[in-house]
């Protein structure tokens, strides 16, 4: 997992701590059902209210990633109490409505089964996803995002190939569960965008919406691997989930100018869980509730009560901030 010269200008010390992987992996470390292609209750469900499950969990994993950031720079700021709000509310977003959309939709499934579907996810982002955002991003004037497109690209790659391996071992009973790539850690500190193009704005909230989700669900796969006795698996998915987390969104989050001052941060908080508890989740309620999803339509109505409460939580924070 190669950088170059935007890795000169990224790397320090990440500012998620240690601490916070570690209730990361608590967090999700309950059981959750199988995949979506085999799990009974998926099943059941009517195709758009498994869309918006989907849409639940990109946006709960990035909400996870960004509150992690913006608890680092509250940190920095000298205000430790909004630290530790945002960091308490990131771990809800994660361990536990992210989590229950995830078994749900039936995410998790056999180790098999997941390893399949991160070989999938890799193989999209290796040759079509990150390829096609570098070249748009070279066309648009911004090479800092091309070369960093370029270089996850390739790390996408080389996930996409240990998963394969791996998924050999699994399958057979056959060989060696490579070892778990190593994270070159990403400093996110507080700044303006790094690119000027309105496509490369877009194509990197898009990349870090799936960075933020593959992360979780890797930790999910990783927690279930362990409930196997698969512990070489589940280190290989826990290394891998710390690149998407630590590498991957940090440094898209440094281009896209992600982190701001905390007043900032709480604003984007608050407007982001308003919508949130106001529009979004309502909305997916009424539509499960119209096909007949009533457990969907439960989930997100409980959800969308939680949203305001963070909202809630946030303006406060905001208000005493001086």
């Amino acid at each position: 997992m190669c950088r170059h010269s935007i890795r000169t200008l990224l790397v320090g010390l990440c500012t998620l701590a240690a601490a916070s992987q570690a209730a990361t992996a608590v967090a999700l470390a309950a059981p959750t059902g199988p995949h979506p292609a085999t799990h009974a209750n998926a099943r059941a469900l009517r195709s758009q209210t498994l869309a918006d499950l989907t849409t639940a969990m990109k946006g709960e994993a990035f909400a996870y990633a960004s509150y992690s950031l913006f608890g680092s720079q509250a940190d920095r700021e000298a205000h430790p109490a909004v630290g530790n709000l945002f960091r308490a509310t990131a771990q809800t977003e994660l361990g536990e409505h992210l989590r229950e959309a995830a078994t749900m939709a039936g995410v998790v499934g056999t180790n098999a089964a997941d390893l399949r579907q991160a070989i999938d996810g890799e193989t999209y982002e290796h040759q079509v996803m990150y390829r096609g955002f570098a070249d748009q991003a070279r066309k648009d004037g911004d090479l800092d995002a091309a070369k960093l497109f370029t270089e996850i690209a390739g790390d996408e790659g080389r996930h996409r190939d240990a998963f394969r391996t791996a998924l050999t071992v699994v399958t057979t009973g056959r060989g060696t569960i490579p070892a778990p790539p190593k994270a070159d850690m990403v400093s996110v500190p507080a700044g303006m965008p790094k690119v000027k193009a309105a496509r490369t704005k877009a194509n990197l909230d898009t990349a870090m919406h799936g960075e933020a989700l593959a992360h979780a669900k890797y930790m999910l796969f990783a927690a279930r691997a362990k409930q196997t006795g698969n512990s070489a698996l589940a280190r290989l998915f826990e290394g891998t989930a710390a690149v998407e987390l630590h590498e991957h969104f940090a440094g898209e989050a440094v281009l896209a100018g992600l982190v701001r001052s905390t007043k900032e941060n709480l604003r984007k908080a608050i407007t982001g869980e308003h919508n949130e508890a106001t529009n979004l989740y309502p909305g997916f309620a009424d539509r499960a509730t119209t096909v007949g999803d009533t457990a969907a339509a439960r989930y997100f109505r409980d959800t969308a009560a939680d949203e305001a409460r963070h909202g809630t939580a946030f303006q406060q924070a905001l208000d005493q901030t001086r």
